[in-house]
């Protein structure tokens, strides 16, 4: 499929966008409050932690030589999935994925481009022992064990002497759909990804649905997220980042076509719609095949091949 042009342009090499920077910036006291404009993102966090513990599990499943050394290794694991595994969390907010990910036993790396969003994730994990911070406000690595914050972005974080250059495991929730360029966040994204690791992205479908939901529902008549929170031309459809994956960075091979739904797994990328249940109060996993299954929120899985060169621009 095509890629629309207007969303994976090229125009700019940097994926920051200053408005988006500067209006998350206003709501970074608001990270932890479970009540407030950023609930729903404290409500879609188990869902999305699921699909994460899910697919990395399966990934160890397959890789393994046998079934039972797989199941072996997976019950050793036991709810430390994670352990052993290098974790970035971009664009981590207030830290609320990035701290699952810890508990998840990963040795977890949050970055973000607003400073006062990770002053808030410094300052809540050091509440908590497991995360105790020694320093909450420099732009210096803070870690604890398996949680650091940093404030810089993708691009940065690649050309930085960070102890850790690539990652097992790298995440990018609800974030393509604020970031200036598409193309250079996800190449970046790509490259700090370790080869056989995974990349997680959730994100929202550019359809008239999906307006209709976040931006006439939860914008202007519902007043549950501010005016102005979303873009509706920076949304990205799902065979968009399909067609990107495969006929870009090539990490799904042309034998590995995806099938008439693309909300099915194959060998290594799945797609999955997100739904918000109202009256139970949760996020869950879209059942495949239902009416609008894709159309409005949806998290995406892709694992790198395992010898993989960087494809050069024509």
């Amino acid at each position: 499929m095509r890629i629309s042009p207007r969303i994976f342009s090229n125009a700019s090499t940097s994926s920051v966008n200053a408005n988006e920077i500067a209006f998350f910036s206003k709501l970074s006291q608001q990270w932890w409050d479970e009540s407030g404009e950023l609930g729903l993102l404290h409500r879609m966090n188990p869902t999305r932690v699921g699909f994460i513990r899910e697919k990395v599990e399966d990934a160890m499943l397959d890789d393994a030589r046998t079934e039972e050394e797989g199941m072996r290794r997976v019950k050793s694991l036991g709810p430390k999935l994670l352990s052993g595994l290098d974790v970035l969390d971009v664009g981590c907010g207030g830290g609320l994925l990035s701290e699952s990910l810890a508990r998840l036993g990963g040795r977890t790396l949050g970055i973000d481009a607003a400073s006062s969003s990770i002053n808030i994730a410094k300052l809540h994990a050091a509440q908590d022992p497991a995360f105790a911070l020694p320093s909450l406000v420099s732009d210096s690595p803070s870690t604890s064990g398996s949680l650091q914050y940093l404030n810089t972005t993708t691009e940065d974080l690649l050309t930085s002497d960070h102890e850790t250059s690539q990652f097992d495991v790298v995440c990018a929730m609800e974030v393509v759909e604020h970031v200036e360029n598409p193309t250079s966040f996800l190449k970046s994204c790509a490259d700090l990804v370790k080869p056989g690791g995974h990349l997680f992205l959730s994100t929202i479908s550019r359809t008239p649905f999906a307006h209709f939901l976040t931006i006439t529902m939860a914008e202007d008549i519902l007043k549950l997220v501010s005016p102005g929170t979303h873009a509706y031309e920076k949304y990205v459809k799902p065979s968009e980042l399909i067609s990107f994956f495969r006929n870009d960075l090539k990490w799904i091979q042309p034998s590995q076509q995806a099938p008439a739904s693309i909300a099915v797994p194959y060998t290594r990328a799945e797609i999955r719609g997100m739904t918000y249940i109202p009256w139970s109060g949760k996020w869950i996993l879209t059942p495949q095949g239902a009416p609008f299954e894709l159309d409005c929120n949806y998290i995406f899985w892709a694992r790198k091949p395992l010898t993989y060169s960087t494809p050069v621009a024509p």
